[in-house]
């Protein structure tokens, strides 16, 4: 190939790559023989390509020697990597892997021309990934390991440059992509013969002790060259650059490095996305923590048209993962998919394990998992199915009563989607779980979170009207919320007892109005319940929780002792009835009980309405 390079153009090359490579180099211990000879208008460099490597170590050891090369080597470099990017990368970083004075010179004259250096780029790439050790065969039969850092020692010497080469714009996603892999491969146990390399390294070009802390100066001179200096400056002031070096906090920083890459420049983000998506893809990736936090940041910059199979595929892979780590960022890329009204039917097949993770402890699992069942049921292409609907509603019902106020304003209000949208005839079957939730919502309707209170008169309302229960509706319309009580309480006497087990976990309750709640409705199913088999049981349950009531009411004093008499009466009964066997035990109320119920004054019911 005709290049059209001059003596004068080869003189300046010579001055300028050299100019920070004065210094004497190492004096070669053996005969340096002729540089090859190239035929400057022949089509063929060489006649055989197993004679590459050779010409590549003979023109490395001129250079490293104290004599100043003559004109044309440099284009020697050139037009023999323009033919043999491979061969010439791969015996280059295995004869002189420290990157010393000839290494360099011969590196930066590569990068002086952009159609060669883009040839050699991905192999220093392949180099890069393949940590600690790539094995790369040579036209010459050699299959000698490469390190891997030597190709980023390679990126280091070029990025010295003052200018940056255009194929490094070009391949710069992947760039920081295999350097970030190797900030984070790095904190790992390194091996001796690592270990031995990189002191190299540092005694002959002063480089940082810690590798990760390199491949992260490596990082940043990247950036510098992009003229990406916001996100510099925005990674610096959020300490990030010292959080990507500790591997338990790595996956953070790369997380925070994709949030501000996205408000600084979309295209480059959007194009380290699709990287790290291929390397997601991989049978075993190993650093998916990392990727995985950088992609669920930028979903929304990719087509998902085209990407969202693969990134639902990755997303459900790791959904699975025992790492609640991996599951958490599962969950966040779900969210974001869920909103999308392309993916979220596709979302849909995952139902029945999102459904499993609502009775997670972890909280942000379950607030998360709520949050991807909101997004589907908001597509109105979208129904819950017959099979699906009482398991989710299951799943829910508990969720109503978190200490999380977030988690019980989805759920309540996931609990009315579902309800709405559930199919015809899924209708019939959930219709008792509607039933059993009335008065759980009933309760929440006086919660002190304005927010839940709201989601829970309006969750309430959608179920007797799907229940069809137009006394019901009436009384909410009309706010006569004890009306409403007493009719749910009252329509199934048989129902009493478990009414009565409903409210008793609200006597706990931290908010006083859910409280009173409990125990106004407690009262009149104690009268409901009067004479069913567990009465007394169920009594004395009520009375242990109400005496741990640290502020009590006029009203629960009054329940109180009301439940203290029937008690009483009943363990009487069953003593004079069953001689032989031992009362259920109650806890007695002291001396004056019954006269701090009717609200003696000076005692700790005054003043309480």
């Amino acid at each position: 190939m005709l290049m059209n390079i001059t003596g004068t153009w080869c003189r300046e090359m010579i001055s300028m790559i050299s100019r920070g490579a004065a210094e004497p180099g190492p004096t070669a211990t053996q005969s340096i023989a002729s540089a090859p000879s190239l035929d400057l208008f022949g089509e063929r460099v060489v006649s055989s390509s197993s004679q590459v490597p050779g010409f590549v170590r003979n023109m490395h050891q001129r250079l490293a020697s104290s004599g100043p090369p003559d004109d044309w080597l440099f284009m020697d470099i050139l037009r023999l990597t323009e033919a043999h990017p491979t061969d010439v990368a791969v015996t280059l970083l295995r004869c002189a892997p420290s990157c010393d004075r000839g290494a360099a010179i011969m590196w930066k004259t590569i990068a002086s021309s952009g159609t060669t250096l883009k040839k050699v780029l991905p192999t220093l790439l392949c180099v890069m990934e393949g940590w600690p050790l790539q094995k790369m065969y040579t036209s010459d039969g050699d299959n000698k390991d490469v390190f891997a850092l030597a190709a980023t020692r390679v990126l280091w010497e070029i990025l010295r440059l003052p200018w940056c080469p255009e194929p490094f714009v070009e391949y710069s996603p992947h760039l920081v992509v295999a350097l970030l892999f190797q900030v984070f491969i790095s904190t790992e146990q390194l091996s001796e013969d690592i270990n031995t390399f990189w002191k190299r390294c540092q005694e002959e070009n002063g480089l940082p002790t810690n590798i990760n802390r390199f491949a992260v100066n490596t990082v940043k001179a990247l950036l510098h060259h992009l003229r990406y200096l916001n996100l510099l400056m925005a990674m610096e002031r959020k300490c990030a650059w010292d959080t990507l070096l500790c591997a338990d906090t790595h996956h953070y920083a790369v997380g925070l490095l994709a949030r501000e890459m996205r408000r600084v420049t979309l295209p480059f983000c959007s194009c380290t996305a699709l990287c790290l998506l291929r390397w997601l893809s991989r049978e075993e990736p190993r650093w998916d923590l990392a990727a995985l936090a950088f992609l669920v940041e930028v979903l929304d910059c990719l087509d998902l048209n085209e990407w969202g199979n693969g990134i639902l595929e990755i997303m459900t892979r790791h959904l699975q993962s025992e790492s609640m780590e991996r599951c958490h960022l599962a969950l966040k890329g779900l969210v974001a998919l869920s909103k999308d009204p392309s993916m979220a039917i596709k979302v849909c097949s995952l139902s029945e394990g999102l459904v499993e993770l609502l009775r997670s402890e972890d909280i942000e699992v379950v607030k998360m998992s709520l949050s991807v069942f909101t997004n589907l049921l908001m597509n109105k292409d979208i129904l819950t199915s017959s099979s699906t609907a009482p398991k989710l509603a299951d799943a829910l019902r508990p969720l109503f009563d978190n200490d999380n106020s977030l988690v019980q304003r989805l759920s309540i209000g996931l609990y009315q989607d579902v309800m709405e949208s559930v199919v015809e005839k899924g209708k019939k079957p959930l219709k008792k779980h509607m039933s059993q939730s009335l008065l759980p919502l009933f309760f929440h309707c006086h919660d002190e979170n304005r927010r839940v209170a709201q989601a829970s008169r309006e969750t309430l309302l959608s179920a007797v009207k799907l229940l069809k229960r137009k006394d019901l509706m009436h009384l909410l319309k009309t706010d006569e919320m004890w009306s409403f009580a007493e009719h749910v309480l009252a329509e199934d006497r048989s129902r009493a007892a478990e009414h009565l087990r409903l409210a008793l976990p609200y006597l706990q309750s931290p908010q006083e109005p859910l409280r009173e709640a409990a125990i106004r409705s407690m009262g009149i199913a104690g009268v409901l319940m009067r004479g069913q088999p567990e009465e007394l049981q169920l009594i004395c349950e009520a009375l242990q929780a109400l005496s741990t009531d640290d502020s009590p009411s006029n009203t629960s004093l009054i329940v109180r002792v009301m439940f203290d008499q029937r008690a009483a009466l009943l363990s009487s009964s069953s003593e004079s009835r069953q001689p032989g066997q031992h009362p259920i035990p109650c806890k007695r109320r002291q001396p004056g009980d019954q006269r701090r119920a009717a609200g003696a004054p000076g005692t700790a019911a005054a003043g309480h309405t």
